[in-house]
């Protein structure tokens, strides 16, 4: 697959001159989100996998707006924490809606859940299962299987899930405990581009479904997470092919008994909805032989942009003056403007710019509508976090 790079590929020309306009009279850093993109990646993902049930993911994007935008389509919701508990339920989202997915949760905070309505936990160790035994009994719970993820950009491995042995004993605990077995999840990993990953995980889960069968266990249902990619710097396949070898892998191994499928999208759902608008603070070299110029903007790694760390999410930037003509381009160092020498987002991976750039000029980051807003620091070296607009 050809690699491609110009602004065309990611926005129309109405678009650009929206955002263009839009950003005049804005202080930058900010991200504008068109709500329109997640309502079309939505319809799209419903109509690939019409038997799935659709949980995004809020962390991905909080935003209220976009929240509501993907309620209104039908959407549940996995939630990580009591607060966007809250956050949902204020919004009028009925707790039947919503999956407590995160594994690490205080069992005060399994209490509240509980009492606020919502009866779908995900798990991965006998200690949470116990938790939610004594404040949430009777809940049906996923349990998670750890996988390695390692062909991600961002992986999602060690910290989550346990080994299928492991998860095959707490299930047999778990039934023994007020609580319904009712599934198993996973995560292959956060803009997963290797379709294999989602084979081996169902045949993992596969094996489990048979295995629980001999001490009368039914298990009812797969959450299969995220994973799918959204459109950043190299290329993907498009969602079709994923949805239909991840179909295809499901039938397979479980033919006529078909569990309830769960999947939960975030970045795929809104990773191509964000533009961050940013601004170039300075341009200088580190010595007058240095043939690297360093390109520092107004967002770092702790203005939304800490999915650069180890340069694993390489986003599209493009410069509002840049024209499809432009060939005197310079490979540049992009650094975020905090004293922290961390603050370094592309080194290794250099891109090219037109060498026309000056200090005060926009810098269009695209793809940013997942994972920028809620990674943002609280006022580290004094920097707010970044503001979020609705593009109209």
């Amino acid at each position: 697959m050809k690699e491609t790079k110009t602004i065309d590929r990611y926005l129309t020309e109405e678009e650009l001159e929206k955002i263009k306009q839009f950003s005049k009279d804005k202080e930058t850093p900010f991200l504008i989100v068109n709500l329109k993109k997640i309502e079309e990646n939505y319809d799209n993902l419903h109509r690939l996998m019409p038997f799935a049930k659709i949980y995004y993911a809020v962390k991905a994007n909080p935003m209220d707006e976009v929240v509501k935008t993907l309620a209104k389509k039908g959407s549940c919701f996995d939630v990580a924490s009591i607060y966007e508990i809250d956050q949902c339920l204020g919004l009028g989202i009925p707790p039947e809606r919503l999956s407590y997915g995160n594994p690490i949760k205080k069992s005060e905070h399994v209490a509240y859940a509980y009492k606020k309505g919502i009866r779908l936990f995900a798990t991965d160790s006998l200690e949470d299962i116990q938790g939610i035994a004594k404040n949430a009994p009777g809940s049906k719970v996923l349990f998670r299987i750890i996988l390695e993820g390692g062909n991600a950009d961002w992986p999602l491995s060690r910290k989550f899930g346990a080994h299928p042995d492991m998860i095959y004993h707490l299930i047999l605990k778990a039934s023994k405990m007020n609580l319904e077995p009712y599934g198993l999840s996973f995560h292959v990993g956060s803009q997963q581009r290797d379709i294999g990953a989602w084979d081996n995980a169902i045949s993992f889960c596969k094996y489990l479904f048979d295995a629980l069968k001999q001490h009368k266990i039914k298990l009812k249902a797969i959450n299969l997470g995220g994973g799918f990619p959204t459109d950043y710097i190299h290329p993907t396949h498009p969602l079709e092919t994923y949805t239909k070898y991840v179909t295809r892998f499901l039938q397979e191994d479980f033919a006529d008994d078909f569990p309830e499928i769960i999947i939960e999208p975030g970045r795929s759902m809104v990773g191509n909805s964000g533009v961050m608008v940013t601004q170039i603070v300075m341009i200088s070299r580190k010595s007058s032989l240095d043939k690297n110029k360093w390109l520092y903007l107004d967002a770092g790694k702790f203005n939304g942009l800490i999915e650069t760390i180890d340069e694993s999410i390489k986003y599209p930037i493009f410069w509002e003056h840049a024209q499809k003509s432009d060939r005197n381009t310079e490979k540049v160092i992009i650094a975020g403007p905090t004293c922290d020498s961390m603050d370094i987002m592309y080194e290794k991976y250099q891109y090219k710019f037109p060498k026309g750039m000056k200090e005060g000029d926009k810098m269009f980051i695209l793809s940013t509508g997942a994972y920028t807003l809620s990674y943002c620091s609280v006022y580290f070296n004094g920097f707010p976090p970044m503001k979020g607009y609705i593009l109209k």
